[in-house]
């Protein structure tokens, strides 16, 4: 079990999520709240000129800029493609990373709650996702692993040698909510505690196992050959993060009057419903199926 040593905590990925922006300045007002016994933590304002433009980002999406690959081509150079090359050499290389884990803040305007997305696949993860389950109830445990090399994702966690996401919702673009930067600062809170303990050999007894979704495919909302949108997520799915759609249940209402149904032949969980950010693509939602992860037993234990 390697000591994971530094830790940084980064907001502002995306310029008009705002609860990470505040939650690290909070944070830097009272360092308390970030340093544990066992590890150094520091934090990371990612894209500060987005969030001057009040902007999710200026010329691409910073958190699709952290392929290996990517970061290595010196023709990639628009902003946040630059942005990436500067946050990299900070908490990289990819690869070789100065910092261990990487803990990422984000908002989400879909009604997911607050959720932790594990980014790989291991027992530090796993552990991780039954602590914060074990302390916080209503956390939902998102798997997106991808099943990729390290070097080939694109998230900007995954700059370091362990990275996660949290995410909460709902919250509008560029706006404040109390309920959500305070779930986001409790999870955070929760992880900064479960490292400690890790670091220490003093985690206690785990649950054996944790619910969690796996991130499956996206689906689009329904369009026309000039790209027009031709409807709108349906009333029965609209704000139902992570409860089922089955077979034959309606998804879409269309513009003039008709329904579309879901055709696939499992039940799966939506995520990221009617998520504002992804309007530009016309990403309508994420589909997910349910898991359980088994959870090792803590040493000693």
């Amino acid at each position: 079990m390697q000591t994971i040593k530094q830790v940084a905590v980064v907001g502002g990925t995306h310029g008009n999520e705002f609860s990470g922006i505040y939650l690290i300045r909070n944070y830097q007002h009272k360092p308390e709240w970030l340093q544990r016994q066992s590890f150094h933590a520091w934090t990371l304002f990612a894209n500060p000129e987005a969030y001057a433009a009040n902007k999710r980002y200026l010329d691409a999406d910073l958190n699709r800029q952290f392929r290996r690959e990517d970061l290595d081509n010196p023709e990639l150079s628009n902003y946040e493609q630059s942005r990436a090359k500067v946050i990299d050499a900070v908490l990289g290389p990819k690869g070789n990373p100065k910092v261990d884990l990487v803990i990422d803040l984000h908002n989400t305007t879909s009604n997911m709650g607050p959720v932790l997305i594990l980014t790989q696949a291991g027992d530090f993860y796993n552990q991780l996702a039954g602590y914060v389950k074990m302390k916080m109830p209503e956390a939902v445990i998102s798997c997106d692993e991808d099943h990729l090399p390290a070097e080939e994702h694109k998230l900007l966690c995954t700059t370091g040698r362990y990275g996660v996401i949290v995410e909460v919702g709902p919250q509008p673009q560029s706006v404040l909510r109390q309920d959500v930067l305070e779930q986001m600062h409790d999870m955070t809170q929760h992880i900064l505690d479960f490292v400690d303990l890790y670091n220490r050999k003093q985690l206690p007894q785990l649950p054996a196992e944790v619910e969690a979704y796996r991130y499956l495919h996206s689906i689009k909302l329904p369009v026309n050959e000039q790209g027009e949108r031709l409807g709108m997520v349906h009333s029965n799915v609209q704000d139902q993060d992570f409860k089922p759609i089955k077979p034959g249940d309606p998804i879409f209402k269309l513009f003039d009057g008709h329904q579309l149904v879901y055709e696939g032949d499992s039940e799966v969980y939506p995520s990221f419903i009617n998520e504002a950010a992804y309007y530009d693509n016309n990403l309508a939602m994420s589909l997910n199926e349910k898991i359980t992860l088994v959870v090792p037993p803590v040493a000693g234990n």
